[in-house]
Formats: C-alpha cells, structure tokens, sequence
C-alpha cells in the first residue's frame, strides 16, 4: 500500500480488503529527511508507525530531502520497489481517484521493474466516497490545506458531514487536486484508536499545517 496515513489511503486499504483479491504485505511511506515527517501531509512519522500498529501491518519508510526534484524522486522510490520486489511484493495499491496523469505516471514507473499498479478508488463519484467513509465509521483530522483554496479555518478540523458541506464551490470533496490532507486515527479497520493531541498551526509555502502530536 502506497501509504500517506489520510482518507485516500485507508479507503484504498479498506476496499482491498473488502474484496481480498490481494494479500496486503505492508504499508509503504514517504517521509521528508529534514523534518522527519510524511511528505506533503506533515505528518510526524512516530504518528505514522503508530497508525500502522494500529492497523496491523509493517510499515516500509523511504526518506527523501527536503528539496528533491523529480529525477532523484524517482530514484530513490525505484530503488525502493526493487527492495520490496525482491521479498516478493508484485505490486503496489494507490488511493488516486481520477487524475490520469498521476495514474500514468505511477503505471509506467511500476511497469519498469514489472509490477503493477492497483487502483481500487478510481472513477468513484468524490462526494460519495467521502460520505462512504463518514459512514463506514472512520475518524480523520485535517492537517493541511492548500491556501489557495482554503482558509487556516480548515486545517485541524474534524473530516464529517459539516466539514464537507462547508467546502466552497470549486473544491474536490475528496480534495483530489491537493486541496487538502488528512490524518485518520480510528475506522472500522483499526484495532484501537490512534491518540494525539492537536498541536501548533504553522504556514508554509502557501500551505498551512497543524501539528499532530502522539499521545
């Protein structure tokens, strides 16, 4: 499992199980060297093991820098897949949903070494898979979003019927297109509950994160 610890992913996660087609040997993420944290999310990578404790599966940590363009990028998680290849992984699970781009990209990479991609979200109506997972039971916190689009209001906000009827026009309810991230720390996959506190908020690069401490 391509993992970044929010919605997309566990619902990713769930749906595989749900059809137990693919055996499910671990979660994979990528974390920034420089701040110890998921890349693009923020979120520390303590909290990240322990979410993965929580669910019952090993989790594979690949770190790339701070500043990383796409050629290093690439290497680096290329490097990685041959690793998990060589233990017996044949191919790897994306929460992506419709961005044709991002699919291609992974396909083609993956294809490389000879693994496949699955994408057990993809062509989903984004409301409704939102509202699945409300319903379905899981707990998320917003830990980032995009201010572009969003207001510092959003950000460490309960993932629920009120968050997504607040959204303005325009913002994919899924937030497919980076709008925002997500934190999820309870569902019906979980064995228990993952605690943290809520932390500071901070701006950064046209991004405001809040800190999620583990508890």
């Amino acid at each position: 499992m391509a993992w970044s610890g929010g919605k997309d992913s566990v619902m990713a996660l769930y749906r595989v199980l749900a059809k137990g087609i693919h055996e499910v040997g671990g979660l994979l993420s990528t974390f920034t060297r420089d701040y110890d944290r998921v890349t693009m999310h923020g979120v520390r990578r303590s909290l990240i093991r322990l979410q993965a404790k929580c669910l019952g599966y090993p989790l594979y940590e690949v770190f790339i820098p701070a500043k990383c363009n796409m050629e290093t990028y690439d290497r680096i998680m290329t490097e990685a897949m041959v690793k998990l290849k060589s233990r017996g992984v044949r191919g790897v699970v994306f929460g992506d949903i419709f961005l044709e781009d991002v699919r291609r990209y992974r396909e083609k990479n993956l294809s490389k070494i000879g693994m496949k991609s699955i994408f057990p979200l993809w062509g989903r109506d984004t409301k409704r898979l939102l509202e699945e997972f409300i319903e379905l039971g899981f707990k998320a916190v917003v830990v980032c979003v995009n201010s572009k689009v969003l207001g510092s209001e959003f950000v460490g906000r309960q993932l629920n019927r009120e968050f997504l009827e607040n959204l303005p026009n325009g913002v994919d309810p899924c937030g497919e297109h980076g709008e925002y991230h997500t934190f999820v720390y309870d569902g019906p996959i979980f064995a228990h509950k993952v605690g943290f506190k809520i932390g500071e908020m901070v701006f950064r690069d046209g991004f405001y994160y809040v800190d999620l401490i583990p508890t």
